[in-house]
C-alpha cells in the first residue's frame, strides 16, 4: 500500500521474481478516490521473457491514509483498446450533439418575454 499517488506501482514480484513490471503510469484523477492507468508487461514463466504490453485502469480509495486498490479493468489487446476508443468517440459526439440547443429551443427562448 502507498500513502501517495507517486508511490503507487503496478510492479509485482512472486518469490523474488518480477512477474509484472510497470512501464508507465498516468494519474487520471486525484483525491480520496484516484484513478490511474498503467502500461505493464507480464512474465511468460515458460519462456522467461515478458509478453506484449497491456493496459490496466485501476481505482484506488484512500483509507486511513493509505491507498488501497478498489477495482481494475485490464485492456487485453490493442484491438480491444481501439474498440473502446471508437465507442468513446462515438458517444462523445452524440453527447455533444444532444447538449446543443435545437432550433425549437432557440426560437422559444426568443419568444420569451420578461414581465
Amino acid at each position: 500500500m502507498a500513502e501517495t499517488l507517486d508511490e503507487l506501482t503496478y510492479d509485482y514480484e512472486d518469490e523474488g521474481v518480477m512477474v509484472r513490471k510497470q512501464l508507465d503510469k498516468v494519474v487520471l484523477t486525484k483525491g480520496s478516490w484516484a484513478t490511474l492507468m498503467f502500461l505493464y508487461q507480464e512474465l511468460d514463466k515458460a519462456a522467461g521473457t515478458f509478453r506484449a504490453p497491456k493496459i490496466a485502469i485501476v481505482r484506488f480509495k484512500k483509507f486511513k491514509g493509505m491507498y488501497r486498490k478498489q477495482s481494475s479493468f485490464n485492456v487485453s489487446s490493442e484491438k480491444q483498446a481501439r474498440q473502446i476508443t471508437e465507442v468513446f468517440e462515438g458517444w462523445y459526439a452524440k453527447m455533444s450533439a444532444a447538449a446543443e440547443p435545437t432550433e425549437s429551443d432557440e426560437s422559444s427562448d426568443a419568444n420569451d418575454v420578461e414581465v
